[in-house]
């Protein structure tokens, strides 16, 4: 499954993984977040309510362009740069064609929406 996020002119999708925490954010779209800056390696969207962490689990092979959860904090988390695994990060899925859009710097409203 893919979702569509889309801010500023930027449009881009992510191929989810098949976990529960995946289905669960599918199960709300379509949403409207808020995306910013987060450190010097993501951008984060916080969601209207905290997704399932049922089968979350330690996971390797971490790399640009992952978009995961942050269950602690209730936000999705999109990496653009290298990163580590922390507990409470489940990897949703990847982000398709390129981390580009997420160089953006600042807050915007973001759209995500289940593909066709």
């Amino acid at each position: 499954m893919k979702i569509r996020f889309r801010f500023l002119t930027h449009d881009f999708t992510a191929t989810l993984e098949g976990n529960p925490t995946a289905r669960d954010l599918v199960s709300m779209l379509p949403l409207t977040l808020t995306i910013e800056d987060y450190s010097t390696n993501e951008k984060i969207a916080y969601l209207p309510r905290k997704l399932t962490e049922r089968g979350a689990a330690p996971f390797e092979g971490e790399a640009v362009g992952d978009l995961a959860y942050y269950a602690p904090w209730g936000n999705l988390v999109f990496y653009y740069a290298p990163y580590r695994y922390c507990a409470g990060l489940i990897r949703l899925g990847r982000l398709n064609g390129g981390v580009l859009p997420l160089m953006a710097r600042g807050k915007f409203p973001l759209s995500a929406d289940v593909m066709p």
